[in-house]
């Protein structure tokens, strides 16, 4: 009799499990479901919005005219498009090498009690607003850059890209670190077995070994860097102008839609072209993520 209700409650509890079970993958579905509805809603919604510019600016006006004059019926947005892609090259070069230096000293060369200081302070530092980034950038860096270089603004692509690399720094150290961390231990082991120094073994063996991992990081760094708004549009001097200088005052597309969006009235080729902005913007990040996942791939293949 006890067997008989020994079994029937582990009948009843296998039951319960896989109901449970069931409503959980339900709810992961629908979150899925909703996600992607919400994803495809915005991109239709900018997409349909945008393209409607070409209804009274040319393709060929708008992508390849850098003349951004609405009260004369100007709509051209190589500058900004220029201007997103150069920043962001720009933060790259900049942050890149010390985000991976950064990443090689935590995981590599810093002792314990250290890393487990500077690990927390990384987190810390990507919750940081980007706001506070650019505050800093107009009240310390502009002044430093006007002064040393003996410029007449501090404002331009070198201020912009040097306050994105330090904002992009914490993605490429944690994200490079943990890529680092993959690696197997036998092959430093077998490295410095063959005479290896330390550092030849970091440079010529963990770090190509880590390579998948770190470009990740550096896309995904130039994602965050391509997107930044408020911190650039304080510091680059938002002048609708081609940049042939570093120390050239010019614009984004998200610098520029931030300016712009309040006063343009909703359905003129200026408030469309706004949107057109935003799609090519949402476009080059997609591409970057697309990216992202297509190293992954290879990753594990």
């Amino acid at each position: 009799m006890e067997a008989v209700e020994l079994e029937t409650m582990s009948n009843q509890g296998h039951e319960g499990r896989l109901k449970y079970d069931r409503y959980v993958r339900y709810f992961f579905f629908v979150s899925a479901l909703l996600m992607t509805v919400i994803i495809s809603s915005i991109i239709i919604f900018v997409g349909q919005q945008g393209l409607q510019t070409f209804l009274e600016v040319s393709p060929v006006e708008f992508f390849f005219s850098s003349k951004w004059d609405p009260a004369e019926g100007s709509y051209g947005a190589l500058s900004f498009i220029l201007g997103s892609v150069y920043v962001t090259l720009l933060a790259i070069a900049l942050g890149a090498p010390l985000g991976l230096g950064g990443a090689v000293f935590m995981d590599k060369v810093a002792p314990k009690w250290l890393r487990d200081i500077l690990k927390p302070a990384v987190g810390l530092y990507m919750a940081i607003p980007s706001v506070v980034y650019g505050f800093i950038g107009l009240t310390v860096v502009v002044p430093f850059v006007r002064e040393f270089f003996q410029l007449s603004t501090g404002f331009g692509l070198f201020t912009a890209g040097a306050i994105l690399a330090i904002m992009i720094l914490p993605t490429i150290i944690s994200i490079s670190e943990d890529a680092l961390q993959a690696v197997p231990r036998s092959l430093e082991e077998a490295s410095l077995a063959l005479g290896a120094t330390r550092w030849q073994t970091i440079w010529r063996v963990l770090v190509p070994a880590a390579l998948p991992g770190i470009l990740t990081s550096v896309i995904l760094a130039m994602a965050r860097a391509v997107g930044e708004t408020m911190a650039v549009q304080m510091v680059i001097g938002n002048t609708p102008q081609l940049a042939k200088s570093l120390f050239m005052p010019t614009s984004t597309l998200p610098s520029e839609i931030v300016v712009e969006m309040g006063n343009t009235p909703f359905g003129s080729a200026w408030g469309n072209s706004l949107f057109l902005m935003a799609l090519v913007l949402l476009l080059m990040s997609l591409g970057m993520i697309l990216l992202i996942r297509r190293m992954a791939q290879r990753r594990m293949a």
